[in-house]
């Protein structure tokens, strides 16, 4: 039997829920977005040993793109270049952790418009209803 997920009050003794980092901290969970092109997408931190010089840790995003319809099924993913870099993978992650959350969206949204070769893959009813300013 799957256990069901349980509601956390935030903790915001845990950090600053402003920052990826810290959201993810406060909340207990992956902090998510809606992407440029409609889809919602939850978002990790991983840390990968590379033996770079500049830091044998390096730290990128981790984007999952969720399906739109149906089930939640992960339906791809997107992956930023490496962002941070430290002597641990704990430092690389919580330097990373320290992004505040818009700048979180605007790498998200330049990894989507990247796959798209700059083209908005957003269908035509999301874009007027953005217009519209209807929700």
């Amino acid at each position: 039997m799957k256990p069901h997920a349980h509601y956390r009050p935030p903790d915001h003794s845990k950090g600053d829920e402003s920052t990826i980092g810290g959201y993810m901290a406060v909340h207990d969970r992956p902090a998510a977005f809606e992407g440029s092109d409609g889809f919602s997408y939850s978002v990790e931190i991983i840390a990968e040993e590379t033996g770079d010089s500049a830091g044998p840790w390096q730290a990128f995003f981790l984007f999952v793109k969720w399906a739109r319809l149906g089930a939640q099924n992960p339906e791809g993913h997107l992956e930023s270049d490496y962002l941070a870099s430290g002597q641990s993978e704990s430092v690389a992650r919580a330097r990373l952790g320290e992004l505040p959350l818009d700048a979180v969206k605007t790498v998200l949204d330049q990894l989507i418009a990247e796959r798209a070769g700059g083209i908005s893959k957003r269908r035509w009813w999301d874009a007027m209803r953005d217009e519209s300013g209807d929700t």
